[in-house]
This record gives structure tokens, C-alpha cells and sequence, in this order.
């Protein structure tokens, strides 16, 4: 890049970044009427989730430390350090961060008591005392109208979300502490499993790039303590061993992908999107793919079949619970919701989960697609892949299934747009904006679902 065209490109980074918080802002105030007038958002500070709360609290201290840490020393030791040893430290100090961040709110509200309300998955551990009795059981408690209903996040999800957190307390991991925890340490790898797969299709230098925007990453505020973030992790490393089949690595990774994607859609209806991302994969690998389309196609769907099957010949039946699921969802706070405001606000949650750098690096990923000549390399792989989670992405918004709380929800697919950072010529001043945003929304807002 000349001297010229990098401060015109900054300067449209920073355009990009200006129109992304306008976004945020036309949410804020337009999203204020709405619920002072009609009352039909139903969330406390549009267009998130939460109340207004400005407070500082034992995590404080941590997190900037980790934030400062990551902005000094991040892109230098991405740059030098062995891989094994980088995907070692994102994992770790990616954990710290989401742990900081949850504790600026107290253990008990951070952690402990997250996943123990009465719309989450531990209410119902008592109910699968017979899992596979549970299992036949589950579609008719579903609509609110039905005896004994599921809590909201239950009767949202399929049978593995909750018994996930059954077979936790089956082996001694009980309560909410251990179920948060859980989200924590599991959610943190993401990252990493993104990492994985950007190197395998696009290149090691822009995988370390990408490395420390994929710890400070601002939706971290919601991945503590999150059953999201777990359903990310999955989600992420069914993507990544996918990546290692098609990129030249060993096909047996593709069972372990179908595996994993199988898992996903029975950890949440709306991630059988993941589709999208895992087509431009095999579209990024297809030189591979042609070589060995028996090995590859065959191993990936003799994986992905064990966890469909599984819970079918246990008697659950997933396209009938996602028929009810969809009534269900209309009883509910979504039939009241506005699909006219949701459908671009959803958008304005997302920044505040990816941040400006990250729509800074969309930009930047955009014109690479554009120039015809970019598109073989390295960074017009990547920017293909980030725009097929952007693709997925819109998709779960036209949808009309994901009206609000989409800072949560839509966590899986962010993680996948973040890796567009590596565009970004310096990367010590977005990491300190990316910071700055999580900490913001952390301390003046208690965030909740």
C-alpha cells in the first residue's frame, strides 16, 4: 500500500466505522419512542437487553489490565510466537477476558447465578431424571399452553442444549457456577477454532492478524456466562475441522466436522445456518474436494448422521418441535416485537458485539471482492469467508426469528466476521476502540436475558 491510498483507505475506515455507530444511535433513540409509546420491544435499553446501571465492580480491574495487556503486547506476540503457543495464549487470554468482563458484575450475578433464572436450561435439570422418557416427552411441552411448558430458552432449543447441562450435573458439575464456567472455558476456544480455519484456507499471516481482535472481542460482555458461547465453540470448531478436510490436511477431519454440525442443530434451530459458512468452506477447498469427493463427502456425512439419529430413535422429533418452536415464539415477547424495527436494529446489536474495527474490515473485505484481481489470494479467501457469516447472518435477520437479544444469540456468526480485522493496517488503535466498547457497555448497562 503507498503512502497515498493508506490514509484514504483509513479515512474510510473511519467513515465506516462513523455510519456503524449512527446505526447504534438511530436504534437507541428511535428504539427509546417506541418502548416509551407502545411498550412492545420488551428490552430495557433498546436495542439491548439489559437496564441502565452505570457501576464498576471486582472484574474491573482485571479486564483493563487484560484489555491494556492485549493493545501493548497483542499484535507483536501474534506476529512471533509459535502457532501451537499463539492458539495456547488467544485461548487463554481470551478466557481471561470474558471472565473480567462477567465479574465486573459480582460472581454471583457474572457467573454463578447467569444460567439459573427462570428462562434458563438449569431450571429443567430435575425434569430429565428419565432422559430418554424427557426425550420422547419434549415437543409437548413446548406452546405455553401446554401442561408443565419449558422455560423459554428449553422450548427455544433442542433436547442437547439443556442436556448438556444434565449430563454436567450428572457427573458432578452441578449448579450455576460450574454451568457458567463451563461456557466460559468452552466458549473462549472459539476463537481459536476460528484461527484454525483461517490459516487452513487463507494464510497464516492474516490468521495472526486476526488473533488479538479475537480475544477482545466486545460480545465477550455476553459470553459470560452464555450458553451461546458454547453453542459458538461447537458451531466454530465443526467450521474448523472442516477447514483442516478441505485444505490438504487429513480427510478424517470431516467426520469430526459432520459430527460437530450434527451436534449444532440439535444445540439450536437458528445454527443449522451454519450451512452457509460451511459451503464457502468446501467452495474455498473445492481443488481438494475434487481429489478425494468420495473420502470426504463420505466421512462427513457418516459423522454428521450420529447425532440426528441418536435423538430421532430416542424419540425426538426435530422438525416437529421447530413447527412448535415457531408457534411458541409468537405467544411469546416475538409476536409482539416489531418486525419493522428489529430487522435493522437486530443489525445495530451487532456492532456493538463486533465493533468498529470489525465493520471497518468488512469494508476493506468488501473491496477485495470487488477487485477481480484480489479474489485468488489469501485475503480474497478470507474476505469470502466473512462474507458468507455475514450472508448467514442476514438471513437469521430476515427471518423474523430473531427479534432482540441477537447480542446473544447472534454470537456464533459474529465470531466468524471478526477475522476481517486482519485487514486493518494498524491494529493497536482498533484493538483500543474495540476494548474501550466493552468496557463501556459492560459498566454502564447490567446486561441479562
Amino acid at each position: 500500500m503507498t503512502p497515498r491510498t493508506e490514509p484514504r483507505g483509513t479515512r474510510r475506515d473511519l467513515y465506516a466505522a462513523a455510519a456503524a455507530l449512527l446505526l447504534v444511535l438511530a436504534a437507541v433513540v428511535v428504539g427509546r419512542h417506541i418502548e416509551n409509546t407502545y411498550g412492545t420491544l420488551h428490552v430495557g435499553v433498546p436495542p439491548l437487553y439489559g437496564k441502565w446501571l452505570p457501576h464498576i465492580g471486582p472484574g474491573t480491574p482485571a479486564a483493563l489490565a487484560v484489555a491494556a495487556a492485549v493493545v501493548a503486547y497483542g499484535p507483536p506476540l501474534a506476529a512471533r510466537l509459535r502457532w501451537g503457543a499463539l492458539l495456547a495464549a488467544v485461548w487463554a487470554t481470551a478466557t481471561a477476558w470474558i471472565l473480567s468482563l462477567a465479574l465486573i458484575d459480582g460472581w454471583h450475578r457474572g457467573i454463578a447465578k447467569r444460567l439459573t433464572t427462570k428462562y434458563e436450561y438449569l431450571q429443567v435439570i430435575d425434569r430429565f431424571h428419565d432422559i430418554p422418557a424427557t426425550l420422547r416427552d419434549y415437543t409437548r411441552h413446548i406452546l405455553i399452553d401446554s401442561p408443565d411448558h419449558w422455560p423459554a430458552h428449553t422450548a427455544g432449543h433442542p433436547p442437547a442444549a439443556p442436556l448438556t447441562f444434565v449430563l454436567l450435573d450428572r457427573i458432578g458439575l452441578g449448579g450455576g457456577a460450574w454451568a457458567g464456567m463451563w461456557c466460559v472455558v468452552v466458549g473462549a476456544t472459539a476463537g481459536v477454532a476460528v484461527l484454525v480455519a483461517v490459516r487452513a484456507l487463507a494464510g497464516e499471516e492474516l490468521a495472526r492478524g486476526a488473533a488479538p481482535f479475537l480475544v477482545l472481542v466486545p460480545g465477550a460482555v455476553w459470553m459470560g456466562a452464555s450458553a451461546d458461547a458454547y453453542f459458538a465453540a461447537v458451531a466454530a470448531w465443526a467450521v474448523a475441522l472442516l477447514a483442516l478436510a478441505v485444505s490438504g490436511r487429513s480427510v478424517g477431519w470431516a467426520a469430526g466436522s459432520g459430527l460437530l454440525f450434527g451436534l449444532v442443530c440439535y444445540l439450536s434451530y437458528g445454527l443449522t445456518l451454519f450451512a452457509v459458512i460451511g459451503l464457502a468452506v468446501v467452495f474455498l477447498g473445492r481443488a481438494r474436494v475434487r481429489e478425494r469427493p468420495v473420502a470426504l463427502v463420505g466421512l462427513f456425512g457418516a459423522g454428521l448422521v450420529v447425532v440426528p439419529l441418536a435423538f430421532t430413535l430416542a424419540g425426538f422429533d426435530w422438525w416437529e418441535a421447530y413447527r412448535l418452536l415457531s408457534t411458541r415464539y409468537y405467544q411469546g415477547a416475538g409476536g409482539i416485537r416489531p418486525y419493522g424495527y428489529w430487522v435493522w436494529a437486530n443489525l445495530a446489536c451487532t456492532v456493538l458485539v463486533v465493533g468498529t474495527a470489525t465493520v471497518a474490515g468488512l469494508r476493506r473485505a468488501a473491496g477485495r471482492l470487488v477487485r477481480t484481481q484480489e479474489r485468488g489470494g489469501g485475503a480474497g479467501r478470507l474476505a469470502l469467508l466473512v462474507t458468507a457469516a455475514l450472508l448467514a447472518l442476514l438471513v437469521a435477520d430476515l427471518s423474523g426469528m430473531s427479534k432482540a437479544e441477537t447480542e446473544r444469540i447472534w454470537l456464533p456468526f459474529a465470531l466468524w466476521l471478526i477475522p476481517a480485522c486482519a485487514f486493518l493496517p494498524r491494529a493497536r488503535p482498533w484493538l483500543a476502540a474495540q476494548a474501550l466498547l466493552a468496557l463501556l457497555v459492560n459498566h454502564l448497562l447490567l446486561t441479562g436475558w
